[in-house]
């Protein structure tokens, strides 16, 4: 009985390992791949799609750093970069003076657009290379079981 926990233990082990693993070697290809062909971070593309897809294009800076797993510092030097490239623009909030919103400018939208194509390109490369299609259906539903966002704050 005592060799079971030990293996499963072996396995789970193994398991988070090899997910680590894989995590951080696509983030830095991604990421390296952005940065030479559009110039941004994984983390910047990230928040220009949350924005291009939030209603009006906008969306209060917390709840877009709570949305691409950053802190409130965090995001705040993230959008100081993209604003400072006129990808995104500030925009206070009329009903209270504390809150800020994050807007995706005409020119976010573009640069989201034009890295949308070659980053699209790359996931599906990587995937397509590595899996077959039933490979990928089932490795979709076994991480849909994974949390996706912390929750214990909600």
């Amino acid at each position: 009985m005592s060799s079971q926990v030990t293996d499963l233990r072996g396995i789970e082990l193994e398991a988070w390992i090899n997910f680590l693993r894989a995590h951080a070697a696509v983030t830095r290809q991604f990421n390296a791949e952005l940065l030479a062909t559009h110039e941004l971070t994984i983390n910047d593309f990230d928040v220009l799609a949350q924005l291009s897809r939030a209603p009006e294009q906008a969306l209060k800076r917390v709840d877009l750093a709570e949305s691409v797993l950053l802190t409130p510092s965090g995001i705040t030097r993230l959008l100081k970069g993209l604003e400072d490239a006129g990808w995104v623009s500030n925009r206070p909030c009329a009903e209270d003076a504390r809150v800020t919103y994050a807007v995706l400018t005409p020119a976010g939208k573009k640069k989201l657009e034009q890295a949308r194509k070659t980053h699209v390109a790359s996931v599906r490369a990587l995937f397509s290379e590595r899996f077959e299609h039933d490979e990928l259906e089932t490795l979709a539903s076994l991480l849909e079981r994974l949390p996706q966002r912390d929750t214990s704050c909600d």
